[in-house]
């Protein structure tokens, strides 16, 4: 009697962004459907993206904005839910949005107004939230998923993880799905923090912090060019961070995971060629007397503080930035090339706490094509973060949640349906 009491057509575990768009979509399609969350509080995570300001999707899309193990994966999930799509469905939950520049937030600028539709659409369609449901064990019995909780057992004809990675673990993202995708069978690529900032072993880091420049990181692994990016920076006393840092930092949390030697690229001066940039520093030291050092004139350049920094780096008789007029075009030679390529050698990403997202997960190799199903465990389905897939700022990673939520969700529904209609014949 307990079983059928619990019985569901598909319980969802998560209640994120992933997950609850897979709930409302299978109940949508007329199923039964629970949705199984660890914490107090459905969709926190939302309430934190894009400062609060919620980047739900952007207009341009394609392969290249996604990474992990295979980033074309994406594009029949993409395909079946776009952009445009998401646009649509929040526009019919009464979220106006608004575009900049390929970038859709809601009208209001308010994440809530996001989080608030998805839970009104939830309830609207009858799907359960429990909150606060510590998941002791996910098994398949037969053709049944039994969930074990400390609240008792659930089960259902399809199960949908949407558990989320690592990335901000207050929210609920503590990695714990990961146990259960083990005990189903499934491998896990090592998930390490992505869209987070960079820890450097530089000390001068400390005169330079708070200071926020246009400037192009390239991140250099075992002195080996991996990926660049432009934007603007962030200076930190322990490092580098901004959305150009954001971008290039899963790359930089794997090879440090591999023990490698991993380096960043400054150019202060993106738009400049480096011999621009020696003539034009040699010309001002030469016909203006009224400079008394180098970091004077480097200061109409970049901000004072990197100037010093600049000075200080570029050799023993540039210390405190003086000029020696004999040697005038080789030391505006030398700040040339630091201002155009400043090297910082890296320790560490910062941890989960302050990363955006999680790269690595459940392999898409393991999972169907179009499905989000998995290739091991028939009935089990997997949404969002979990699975190795991160995308670049932007609302990338949330255009990720809707689209895998979707497919998993209508694939699940639409699969139960097929065979209770079989059953039934």
């Amino acid at each position: 009697m307990k079983r059928k009491n619990h019985l569901y057509d598909i319980i969802v575990v998560g209640a994120g962004a992933a997950g609850l768009m897979a709930a409302i979509t299978a109940a949508r399609k007329g199923c039964r459907v629970l949705v199984l969350d660890h914490h107090t509080e459905p969709a926190k995570k939302l309430l934190a993206t894009g400062n609060g300001k919620c980047n739900f999707t952007n207009k341009m899309q394609g392969s290249s904005c996604y990474r992990g193990g295979n980033p074309a994966f994406v594009l029949n999930i993409l395909h079946q839910f776009s952009a445009e799509d998401t646009v649509d469905f929040f526009a019919g939950l009464g979220v106006l949005s608004r575009e900049k520049q390929g970038y859709y937030y809601p009208r209001s600028g308010q994440a809530s107004a996001i989080r608030n539709a998805l839970l009104l659409e939830a309830k609207r369609n009858q799907v359960q939230i429990l909150s606060e449901i510590g998941i002791r064990m996910n098994r398949k019995e037969q053709d049944i998923f039994c969930l074990e909780t400390k609240s008792g057992n659930f089960y259902s004809e399809k199960c949908i993880l949407a558990t989320g990675g690592k990335a901000s673990p207050k929210t609920g993202s503590d990695g714990s799905g990961y146990i259960y995708d083990k005990k189903l069978g499934h491998s896990i690529k090592m998930p390490l923090p992505a869209l987070t900032a960079l820890v450097a072993k530089e000390a001068w880091m400390k005169k330079t912090a708070g200071v926020r420049a246009d400037a192009a990181v390239t991140l250099f692994v075992e002195g080996k060019q991996i990926v660049s990016d432009t934007g603007e920076l962030q200076m930190t006393d322990y490092g580098v961070s901004g959305i150009p840092v954001f971008q290039i930092s899963r790359f930089a949390s794997i090879a440090l995971s591999e023990g490698k030697e991993v380096q960043v690229s400054i150019d202060f001066l993106p738009e400049w060629k480096r011999e621009e940039i020696s003539s034009r520093l040699a010309q001002l030291a030469v016909s203006n007397p009224g400079f008394q050092n180098w970091i004077e004139i480097l200061s109409g350049f970049v901000n004072q503080k990197i100037a010093g920094v600049i000075a200080e780096l570029a050799n023993g008789s540039l210390k405190e930035g003086r000029m020696d007029k004999g040697l005038c075009q080789k030391q505006a030679d030398r700040l040339s090339t630091l201002l155009k390529d400043t090297r910082i050698s890296i320790l560490q990403a910062r941890g989960f706490d302050h990363a955006q997202v999680t790269c690595g997960g459940i392999p898409v190799s393991e999972l169907k094509d179009g499905t989000m199903e998995s290739n091991l465990v028939p009935g089990l389905y997997f949404a969002g973060e979990m699975v190795d897939v991160d995308g670049i700022c932007g609302g990338y990673n949330l255009q990720w949640a809707w689209s895998s939520g979707y497919a998993a969700g209508i694939h699940a529904a639409e699969d139960r349906i097929h065979r209770q209609v079989t059953k039934n014949a």
